[in-house]
Formats: C-alpha cells, sequence, structure tokens
C-alpha cells in the first residue's frame, strides 16, 4: 500500500513560483507511475503532469512552466512551477498508479494524497 502526502503548497503573485511535494511511504514506490492533478472550484479534477523513471508527460497548459522530477532515494516526486497564472489555482493532488503506461486519467490512478492549496493572485 501506498500513503502520499503533499506539501509545498501556498499564495504566490502571479508570474511567481511554487514547488509541491508529493512524499509516498512504501518500499516499491520507485517502481509506481506518479502523476499531479488540480482541481479548480467548480471544475473536474485534470491532468497536469506524470513521471515514469526519468520519463515525463505534461498538460499542454503547463509545458514550458511546470517540472516534474523524483528522487527515489527520498521517495519523494516534486513539481516545480514557474510563471504561474491565476488560472493555475486550483487544489494539486498527487497521484500514483502500478500501471506501466502513463495516464492522464484519474480513474486510472490507485493512490492519492489528500491534496495542497495553490493560490495565484493576478
Amino acid at each position: 500500500q501506498v500513503q502520499l502526502v503533499e506539501s509545498g503548497g501556498g499564495l504566490v503573485q502571479a508570474g511567481g513560483s511554487l514547488r509541491l511535494s508529493c512524499a509516498a511511504s512504501g518500499r516499491t514506490f520507485s517502481s509506481y507511475i506518479v502523476g499531479w492533478f488540480r482541481q479548480a472550484p467548480g471544475k473536474e479534477r485534470e491532468f497536469v503532469a506524470a513521471i515514469i523513471r526519468r520519463g515525463t508527460s505534461y498538460a499542454d497548459s503547463v509545458k514550458g512552466r511546470f517540472t516534474i522530477s523524483r528522487d527515489n532515494a527520498k521517495n519523494t516526486v516534486y513539481l516545480q512551477m514557474s510563471s504561474l497564472k491565476p488560472e493555475d489555482t486550483a487544489v494539486y493532488y498527487c497521484a500514483a498508479t502500478r500501471r506501466v503506461v502513463p495516464s492522464t486519467l484519474a480513474h486510472e490512478y490507485e493512490h492519492w494524497g489528500q491534496g495542497t492549496q495553490v493560490t495565484v493572485s493576478s
């Protein structure tokens, strides 16, 4: 069983940066695909980024601004967010799956964290 805990959210001005962390329990975490999703009020949860070993994928809306990375020694996945925009405001969740191919679909991830709020002011 994998448990995920996000941290690093907060309030930032447009154009600023934040780094989110997703700390995981479980000795086999390095074999999981890990994704970041976000959900704004009144909207569906949407894919942001995913990482498998060293391969990554991103939503078009964050390409060039966000970077996902992982430190398997620390059982942690990061989401570095730069050039933040007000439309990036949402609760950000990390999720993990044992699938072998990264997915952009939330229902294909078995394990979820509790989420961390990111608010970008204009």
